[in-house]
């Protein structure tokens, strides 16, 4: 399945197969998320998107890019436990599907070489009109999160519960930082990037052995690479619960509640404990959207999410504010309802189910297989794809009790309408 090759600084993950059209590359740059990085970061690769020596605007990148066949090019950045996440994506036609086409593999390969290694400077640095353009629109997308009121509620949420952790960081950065960035400070940044971040580059489609030639040919990292990228994982916190309450002019209140589970992606509990999401508020017949939204008409939607390198589980839920109180007591009910075993061997299985259509449905996508081989690069423990669904099928009863016990809430946070 997946074939990794260590070249010149950068680890090469292969996946040879037939079963897309296309071609894709994913380049992740992973690093310590940190106070001190995070906006610059944000913002990097948003201006390296934006003009190379070769094709020093973003008009002359897109044309390019079409005389590729229409190939595309996106970027991100994400969080996922404390590490802070730069993505690169490349999609490109195979050439087997087309006639007399040019070398588009290879192409696209030295096009995202390009991009990171050799991005458009003026006096050996940014391009200040790119780098401001960025700024104003990182600063649009950290604005945007305030109209976003779930979004919101879950920064807020975050922000209170990890007051002394990183992790309370926004991946897309601080707000009051974007003005302090200068053209010289973003390319010095960048410049520790390349010497400093755990680089993972993915190649995913109908190719063989000839790619790791390719990569070596047009991917030139610092010689003196010293990869800087392990977090500290901070000791397990003495949880106690707290409450926020937040008043805004907003229709529907935002009730999110965050809880440590002590489980992380490397841990032996960590199917187990996906598949009590799943029947805890993961999916349309898991407990929270029964017995929250349907029976007792409490919430306009009510779900649970895990993140699994962080070890924290996340209550989502749109209400009226007069039913704040009995909303908590419910869905502390559930809870207490999953320590105690309260769920059929029907629903068991039918979790289980779901969870695997949904490994299915992810793996089918180029850019969903990266997404789940990728954790394995973050925990640095290995998880074959090729063994989910049978460990999701193996996960007892006991197991999803025991790990229910060992969940505490944290932080009930409430964004509450003005109408109270």
């Amino acid at each position: 399945m997946e074939q990794q090759t260590q070249i010149a600084g950068l680890r090469v993950h292969t996946v040879a197969t037939t079963k897309y059209k296309t071609n894709t590359l994913v380049l992740r740059m992973k690093a310590p998320l940190s106070e001190e990085t995070v906006t610059q970061r944000a913002l990097l690769p948003y201006v390296l998107q934006s003009g190379t020596k070769t094709f020093p605007t973003v008009k002359l990148i897109r044309q390019h890019l079409e005389d590729l066949y229409g190939a595309s090019l996106g970027v991100d950045v994400s969080k996922k436990g404390e590490y802070h996440i730069i993505s690169f994506y490349m999609d490109v036609a195979n050439e087997v599907y087309l006639q007399d086409a040019p070398l588009l593999l290879e192409k696209a390969i030295e096009m995202l070489a390009e991009l990171i290694l050799h991005p458009i400077t003026e006096g050996d640095v940014f391009v200040p009109s790119i780098v401001e353009s960025e700024k104003r629109s990182l600063l649009q997308r950290l604005e945007s999160v305030y109209d976003d009121k779930m979004r919101y509620a879950n920064d807020r949420l975050l922000e209170e519960m990890c007051q002394n952790e990183v992790y309370r960081f926004n991946a897309n950065g601080i707000k009051e930082k974007i003005a302090e960035i200068t053209p010289a400070s973003l390319f010095s940044y960048y410049q520790q990037v390349l010497r400093e971040d755990c680089l993972d580059l993915y190649v995913i489609g109908d190719v063989n052995e000839s790619v790791t030639t390719l990569i070596q040919k047009y991917f030139t990292l610092p010689a003196q690479r010293k990869q800087h990228c392990r977090v500290t994982i901070s000791p397990s916190k003495q949880v106690s619960e707290r409450e926020v309450i937040e008043k805004q002019d907003l229709k529907q209140s935002k009730l999110h509640i965050g809880y440590r589970t002590h489980v992380t992606y490397k841990d032996k509990d960590y199917f187990p404990l996906q598949v009590f999401n799943g029947l805890f508020g993961g999916f349309s017949h898991s407990k929270l959207f029964i017995n929250v939204r349907e029976k007792n008409s409490l919430a306009y939607y009510a779900a649970s999410r895990y993140e699994s390198h962080k070890g924290l589980l996340f209550v989502m839920s749109g209400i009226e504010a007069k039913n704040y109180q009995k909303a908590v007591s419910i869905i502390n009910e559930q809870l207490e309802a999953m320590r105690n075993g309260d769920f059929t061997e029907q629903e068991l299985q039918q979790t289980k189910a779901v969870i695997n259509n949904q490994i299915l449905e992810t793996i089918d996508t180029p850019r969903g297989l990266v997404e789940m081989l990728y954790h394995n690069v973050v925990a640095d423990y290995e998880r074959p794809i090729a063994k989910w669904e049978e460990a999701i099928h193996n996960v007892t009863k006991e197991e999803v009790i025991a790990v229910a016990k060992k969940i505490e809430i944290d932080t009930i946070y409430l964004l509450q309408g003005e109408d109270v």
